[in-house]
């Protein structure tokens, strides 16, 4: 459990008196036990760091329980940074109070619009062993990012800038990481791609980390998120079998058994370093080169800098280019910047001028019968998302995308959207004979994103790589799925709600992505396997797709094979080793292996 304990001398020049105000603060998310909470760390950029959530689908969960202990008796006050996620004229959904040694303190939390410190009352310590309990009332999301002891009033900072400074003075945390490991590549995002990146550079005798920021493998695909994979295996069928699923009904429980499969696939490999529940924070360059990534543990707050000659970027999100300065792109294209027009669909497909615009996150969702009819609690603020709408469970089609919200920027804010389309629509339903005996069996706490940002390569992949049916010298990804583009369905109908999509769908032949899509234009030692490779809006359209990602994993986990042997960048396999290359890349059916240069 992470707590930090400090002791502040205060002078009072009228009476020559000194006093020391004793403060401790409390990471929720290194709690001992969190009970039925979960661990959040999705949106750390945005807010400052992992937090508690009592994901109860409307059921108040278990406490989350600690102890630390105090070093100083004395009168503390208790302040907890929460958020009221649905404010309104209402009763914030996500209520709950604290308990201190079994005391519940007065105060109702999670009231305050936004991320702020609330102040949940006084109580008078003893030295010694101290216990903390969170008591969710609702069911309904409640959220604890910290808690602060203190012997004197002053509330703790709430710009983030400000608030970061302040948590590393009051936890003594060193500014740089604990602990320095080397290996010859660090992979960072352990969805599809990124495993298939690990393994594929692995078995060519590769010392990797792969670092990934939750408990589970398989990013979209992983038990949390439960989404299919789709696509073809291309030259890489042994290795992503590894890694993939059935083609079950997206949000069904089978996700479980595909992921046992996955971590013992990837966990067999002995010179493959799995970092689970770490969540990488910081590329540190050297004009264009990157020379080690900063990671920290979720809920313990250690530190590690991964020291590598190479590092691949899986994060979808584009965080590893993003922190080193790599050039990337968001949004729409306007039609004339690669000619990708389908005249059919128009603005739908691609708009006159440039916008904000991308596929939208997903928040997946079931429910089942239950032995006997069932009651759900009034929502009241969900009911101006959902409105008239009535669902039982949630498809691929529950999309949010609106040129106001920023996919990575505004993330909380979609997932918390999607949520409230979520218990209004089933709230809803419920009110229906039909459904009087449902209730929620899972509902996904991290939103299954599509599209954000999208690293510029040497090659940009486009619409007009498909049509044109190009098939370059340096092919290694293939793919035969059509191209697929998501658009709000409230676009074309003003009665629909906001957070449900469509998708245009152009048919083609065989399509193939080049190696020099795959690797960073200005950031010489950075690969890009997933939806964060380089291709305009259009053309993540077909091969956004997991099986289509992995082949990119496993592309660029080859070539850092070759790039350890030769001692040179992703871009100098193209240039001068290309023949060796994708010789290597064809023989992944037969699984040939070369000795590195060391």
């Amino acid at each position: 459990m992470i707590y930090r304990i400090a002791t502040f001398l205060l002078v009072s020049f009228f009476s020559f008196q000194l006093s020391f105000a004793q403060r401790v603060l409390i990471e929720a998310e290194s709690f001992d036990d969190p009970g039925g909470w979960v661990v959040d760390p999705q949106f750390v950029e945005q807010m400052g760091s992992p937090y508690l959530m009592a994901h109860g689908m409307g059921t108040p969960v278990a406490n989350a329980h600690t102890k630390f202990k105090l070093d100083e008796a004395g009168e503390y006050h208790i302040w907890v940074r929460s958020k009221n996620w649905a404010p309104g004229d209402w009763e914030a959904p996500g209520r709950f109070q604290v308990a201190i040694n079994g005391q519940t303190l007065p105060e109702t939390l999670g009231t305050t619009p936004g991320w702020s410190w609330e102040y949940a009352g006084k109580v008078s310590l003893k030295a010694g062993a101290t216990e903390i309990d969170l008591i969710d009332l609702t069911g309904f999301n409640g959220r604890c990012d910290a808690i602060f002891f203190s012997t004197d009033e002053t509330t703790p900072p709430r710009g983030n800038a400000e608030l970061a400074t302040w948590r590393m003075k009051e936890s003594n945390e060193a500014s740089s990481p604990e602990e320095v490991l080397e290996f010859d590549l660090v992979v960072v995002g352990g969805g599809i791609a990124g495993c298939a990146s690990a393994i594929a550079a692995a078995e060519q005798g590769l010392k990797v980390a792969l670092i990934h920021d939750r408990p589970v493998l398989g990013g979209n695909a992983s038990s949390e998120i439960r989404v299919h994979t789709l696509g073809i295996y291309g030259h890489f069928e042994r290795i992503l079998r590894m890694l993939d699923t059935e083609h079950y009904p997206n949000g069904s429980p089978e996700a479980y058994q595909d992921e046992i499969k996955r971590h013992k696939n990837v966990e067999k490999y002995e010179n493959i370093h799995l970092f689970t529940n770490w969540r990488a924070y910081d590329a540190n360059t050297n004009g264009n080169r990157i020379e080690s990534v900063d990671a920290r543990h979720t809920s313990e707050g250690k530190r590690i800098r991964f020291v590598a000659p190479r590092f691949v970027d899986s994060t979808g999100d584009g965080w590893i280019g993003f922190w080193a300065g790599a050039d990337f792109m968001y949004g729409r294209e306007s039609v004339d910047t690669y000619g990708e027009a389908y005249e059919e669909w128009g603005e739908l497909w691609s708009p006159e001028e440039a916008d904000d615009f991308v596929m939208g996150s997903s928040v997946l969702w079931r429910t089942v019968k239950a032995d006997a009819s069932t009651d759900f609690p009034e929502v009241p603020w969900a009911e101006e998302v959902a409105q008239s709408h009535e669902a039982t469970e949630g498809t691929w089609k529950w999309e949010l995308s609106r040129l106001d919200l920023h996919q990575i920027d505004d993330a909380e804010e979609i997932r918390d959207h999607m949520l409230k389309a979520i218990y209004g629509s089933f709230a809803n339903a419920k009110k229906t004979e039909a459904s009087k005996d449902l209730k929620f069996e899972w509902i996904s706490y991290l939103i299954g994103k599509r599209e954000s940002r999208r690293l510029v390569g040497d090659h940009i992949f486009t619409f007009n790589d498909v049509t044109d049916l190009r098939k370059f010298e340096d092919s290694v990804v293939m793919e035969i799925r059509e191209i697929d583009v998501h658009y709000q369905q409230n676009l074309t109908d003003e009665g629909k709600p906001d957070f449900l999509s469509e998708a245009i769908f152009y048919k083609t032949p065989q399509y193939y992505i080049p190696y020099r899509s795959l690797y960073s234009k200005n950031i010489d030692n950075l690969f890009m396997a997933g939806r964060n490779f380089s291709c305009s809006h259009i053309g993540l359209g077909g091969p956004r797709v997991m099986r289509t990602t992995g082949q990119m994993g496993a592309a660029v986990g080859i070539a850092a094979v070759i790039c350890e042997k030769y001692g040179i960048d992703p871009r100098e396999v193209y240039t001068d080793h290309l023949e060796e290359y994708m010789a290597l890349i064809k023989a992944q059916k037969t699984y040939n292996t070369i000795a590195p240069k060391k």
